[in-house]
């Protein structure tokens, strides 16, 4: 992808960086068209000498608006890789240190850094999907299988199916003014000039959403927060060295307080217990890690004009999706012998899957002008029939994100890492308003 993009001429000034933590899967993701029901009440008017918030778009080539400039795009990049640095050095160093091979061994261990071996190993190799130390297998530890993440074949294909319809284009409207409503009251304070933490707002957000479409009465924030607990104690099998005394029975506790919430409903849960909670484990915490550091990016890097560019932001949120490779690193286990880049690959070998550096992001920052190709992008959600099947969405959710802010020109006051979360972001990210734009308003009309 290096040499695809370069071949534009782009020098984007950023040094490479690598990195990558312990995650399970990917939650969510999708194609996602603009929708106008959740803009400004009139069209926004700059502040009085507001010359930042527009210089922070950069010139504008052939009609559409540039990024900010390789000062901007590295100020991004050295910002966001504080999510990784500070949260888990040493694995980061580690995944630093061979990410400039395809796929490298260390011991039992095969690390996929390359694009081509990543959708390899994702759709050519025979994975045991319920081993110990992937995501699988911790669903099936935490919640006596029965997820997408641990299965194959027919129950697999079943279990798809059961969720095609909540998760599909249709499914997606429906749920899209819970989150709408989220926006227009989490976001109006920035209409009067005050500062806004959106970690808890994309807390809300997932919760919310979440909440609706497994029909559970618990409040949002309530239920993002189990199922954020539940996923910061699954991932300890994920990491590297010995488990913490009695983190098994944590996990336990967390997983089984997210399904007391889930199974609180109106009627009887059509999904079983264990899927109904690994797919708001997925949705919350991929939501709650991707919106925040997406934001960071538009607000650091410039992009605020691509953001608000009805053209250009479906393009912007696959590249913005693509850089937070909001769960980088996909923990596998081979299941028969294979050949990766011509590395051989044992059955019972561990995989280490880095879709951060598979994409790219640790390389080229986004850019709507010039995006990587969908087929590349779009790794970051994995391949094959285990592609995540929440993809439509999560861009759907960025997508509203970033037109609702797009007009205020965001700039972080304030940012802080999250070292407990089970995938990297922010615990704070607080913004203001550098442009002035009248409050959201859910319906246009």
């Amino acid at each position: 992808m290096t040499a695809a993009r370069g071949a534009t001429g782009r020098d984007t000034g950023a040094a490479p960086d690598s990195g990558a933590t312990a995650v399970g899967r990917a939650g969510v993701r999708a194609a996602s068209g603009t929708d106008a029901s959740l803009r400004p009440a009139t069209a926004p008017q700059a502040a009085p000498g507001d010359v930042l918030a527009r210089a922070s778009g950069g010139a504008a080539s052939g009609g559409f608006p540039v990024p900010g400039g390789a000062a901007a795009l590295r100020r991004a990049r050295r910002r966001d890789r504080r999510v990784y640095v500070r949260a888990h050095p040493v694995l980061f160093a580690l995944l630093g240190v061979v990410r400039r091979r395809a796929v490298t061994r260390l011991g039992r261990a095969v690390v996929v850094s390359g694009t081509e071996p990543y959708r390899e190993a994702l759709t050519r190799i025979p994975l045991d999907r319920a081993a110990a130390g992937t995501t699988g297998g911790a669903a099936r530890e935490l919640s006596g299988g029965g997820t997408l993440f641990d299965q194959e074949g027919g129950d697999h294909r079943d279990t798809r199916r059961a969720v095609a319809g909540d998760l599909g284009a249709a499914g997606v409207e429906r749920l899209r003014p819970v989150w709408r409503a989220v926006l227009v009251r989490r976001l109006a304070p920035l209409a009067a000039g005050r500062p806004v933490d959106l970690v808890p707002l994309a807390r809300e957000l997932a919760g919310a959403t979440v909440r609706a479409l497994l029909e559970s009465r618990a409040d949002a924030s309530v239920l993002a927060e189990a199922a954020a607990d539940a996923a910061a104690a699954a991932v300890r099998d994920h990491l590297p060295g010995p488990r913490p005394p009695g983190s098994s029975r944590a996990a336990a506790r967390a997983t089984a307080r997210l399904e007391a919430l889930l199974a609180d409903g109106p009627g009887e849960p059509t999904a079983p217990r264990a899927l109904r909670a690994m797919i708001a484990v997925a949705a919350v915490n991929t939501t709650v890690a991707a919106v925040p550091r997406a934001v960071a990016w538009c607000a650091d890097g410039g992009l605020w004009e691509q953001a608000a560019d009805e053209r250009l932001r479906p393009a912007l949120v696959d590249e913005l999706l693509r850089v937070t490779a909001p769960s980088p690193l996909l923990p596998r286990v081979a299941a028969a012998d294979a050949v990766l880049d011509g590395c051989p690959v044992k059955a019972g070998d561990r995989l280490v899957l880095v879709a951060r550096h598979a994409v790219g992001a640790d390389r080229e920052p986004p850019d709507a002008l010039r995006p990587a190709p969908p087929a590349v992008a779009r790794l970051v959600f994995g391949a094959g029939p285990h592609a995540c099947p929440g993809a439509r969405l999560a861009l759907a959710q960025l997508d509203d994100v970033l037109a609702a802010l797009a007009p205020y020109r965001p700039t972080v006051l304030d940012a802080r890492v999250d070292r407990r979360a089970a995938l990297p972001g922010w615990r704070r990210l607080t913004v203001r308003a550098t442009a002035a734009a009248r409050p959201l308003a859910e319906d246009p009309a």
